[in-house]
């Protein structure tokens, strides 16, 4: 679990110490600084989750120094509690104008600030952990969505639909690479069952419904084919994920295998992750390895 980080950005820390010792009793890391400057050394080093920031202080003031927060882009969005022993109205409306979430005055009630700086830091916490479960809830979905695209992208099968005027209704992206292996126009299916190309040969079966001609299927078949993406399915993998494993027995990196498959590469890492754990291997050269194993045996003596 993570620990909730406090800064205090006050000339005179010791004056909020019951404070920060009261805080510190709840879990909460405190670091403090006693000007603006100290306040963003810190910050270079570490995002903390709350700043206490004082309003009057020698130089640049807490408005100041808040402005700066707010006009760097790794620190617009930390929330800002203002402590200071003005208590004006326009004080109050400029500090909310500059993105304050709260406004506190001095002296403070210690039960008090310690609350309202708990109820801040309990909402990032709530807000992260909702950034988090949109993130892997947004990989979800990207990974179902590619998981569809792969009804017409069938693993081990080479399946091509023409109509009956011997256009092209659907094709499987292994009968795509098939037809164009074998330089065979897709209407060239209904005229021959076997077609040969430097040595290799490709077959062809024809399916039909009973009872109707307005559409035919065809299913191709590479005679002595090499181990391909679904021999990859014996480790235990899904089509999807043994189609990403292949690619990268062939050694593409995972921008390229997202534009073989027609994806995103954020797609192909979420796979990798899936495919690396469901394995239990540590890297990708284990993957390469194994899967190099079953598409190119080692010959027996």
């Amino acid at each position: 679990m993570t620990v909730p980080t406090l800064l205090v950005v006050d000339d005179t820390p010791a004056s909020l110490g019951v404070v920060c010792d009261a805080l510190r009793q709840q879990g909460v890391r405190v670091l403090l600084a006693e000007s603006g400057a100290a306040a963003r050394q810190v910050l270079a080093r570490t995002t903390p989750d709350l700043v206490l920031l004082d309003v009057v202080m020698p130089g640049e003031d807490g408005f100041a120094v808040c402005a700066a927060l707010r006009a760097e882009p790794r620190w617009c969005a930390l929330p800002v509690i203002f402590l200071t022993a003005i208590d004006a109205p326009d004080q109050k409306v400029r500090a909310f104008a500059l993105g304050a979430v709260d406004y506190v005055t001095k002296p403070v009630h210690v039960p008090e600030l310690v609350a309202r700086a708990r109820v801040q830091l309990d909402l990032v916490a709530a807000r992260r952990a909702l950034e988090a479960q949109n993130a892997q809830l947004k990989d979800e979905v990207a990974l179902r969505i590619d998981a569809e695209h792969q009804l017409a992208a069938s693993l081990d099968r080479a399946v091509v639909v023409l109509s009956r005027a011997g256009e092209l209704l659907f094709a499987t992206r292994l009968a795509h690479d098939l037809l164009a292996k074998f330089s065979v126009a897709p209407a060239a299916l209904a005229t021959s069952s076997r077609f040969t190309h430097e040595g290799a040969a490709l077959n062809v079966r024809r399916f039909t419904e009973p009872g109707r001609d307005d559409t035919v299927m065809f299913a191709l078949e590479e005679e002595h084919a090499p181990p391909g993406p679904a021999a990859l399915c014996a480790l235990g993998l899904t089509p999807r994920q043994a189609e990403v494993a292949y690619w990268v027995a062939q050694g593409k990196t995972n921008p390229e295998i997202a534009v073989i498959l027609a994806t995103s590469p954020r797609t192909i890492d979420k796979h990798m992750e899936r495919i690396l754990e469901r394995l239990g291997f540590e890297n990708r050269a284990t993957l390469i390895v194994r899967a190099g194993e079953i598409l190119r045996p080692t010959p027996t003596r």
